[in-house]
């Protein structure tokens, strides 16, 4: 996969359509019941655009995030990335694609306790082959993005909450990536912490033209998007502006 998803200079701040899905199904079969997570799901995302989705618990907002980026298949319909049928790529394309052209951030942050920041930092540019020095050199500039250069040595045990989150975000973004994932990326947050990690994500949306995909529970991460889909029992029910969901913030 090329560059192509990526942004270029003079380009509008919301560009084409990068991601699409088409009456996205999937269900969970425990053996005694099926869940429906997805019921046909389409929607739309540009180039550029922070997005997002919010809903109750088990609507299927996390179970959409994974199905859009290819993390988890699905039963029926498309995901298109940029025109592209992520559902039809082999194994080892889709993962490659996702290592180069997307970042992802979670809630519980997925750093290696042993690894010092710089090399959680660096780890997913060594596993795909990028040699020691420059991996090293790419985690530091990145570290540098989320201002923790200085924390560059320190494990996880050894930071806060909200900087082992900030370098998750450095982690995500290491690759330069053109579409940003993060699930509750502060659900473990204080609302101050989880405040400054959402400036920073705002900030790096605005300097570097991600596109992001947003799961919170949070109407205050919302209002800090363009957009905001709601979702209830496996579809979306509605759609609200930043300046819908600002007010919505206000009220809590």
């Amino acid at each position: 996969m090329t560059n192509s998803l990526r942004p270029t200079a003079g380009e509008a701040r919301f560009g084409d359509v990068v991601i699409e899905a088409l009456e996205v199904q999937k269900t969970y079969d425990t053996g005694t019941v099926q869940v429906h997570a997805l019921r046909g799901v389409s929607l739309q995302v540009r180039r550029g655009e922070m997005v997002a989705i919010m809903g109750p618990s088990g609507c299927g907002k996390t179970t959409l995030l994974n199905s859009l980026s290819g993390l988890d298949e699905f039963d029926s319909g498309k995901v298109l990335i940029n025109g592209t049928d992520i559902n039809k790529m082999p194994d080892d394309r889709k993962t490659e694609f996702r290592a180069k052209d997307m970042g992802f951030v979670f809630q519980t942050y997925n750093l290696l306790p042993v690894l010092s920041a710089a090399e959680n930092v660096e780890l997913p540019l060594i596993v795909s082959g990028t040699k020691p020095k420059v991996a090293r050199e790419m985690a530091m500039e990145s570290l540098r993005r989320v201002r923790l250069e200085d924390f560059a040595r320190q494990r996880p045990s050894q930071l806060s909450g909200g900087q082992r989150q900030r370098v998750t975000i450095a982690r995500a973004l290491v690759n330069r990536p053109a579409i940003v994932w993060a699930d509750e990326p502060t659900g473990a947050l204080d609302s101050q912490t989880a405040n400054e990690i959402m400036d920073l994500i705002v900030e790096l949306n605005d300097a570097e033209h991600q596109t992001c995909v947003i799961v919170t529970h949070d109407p205050k991460v919302a209002a800090r998007c363009h957009r905001t889909i709601h979702m209830a029992d496996g579809v979306i029910v509605r759609e609200d502006s930043q300046a819908e969901m600002a007010v919505a913030a206000a009220r809590h």
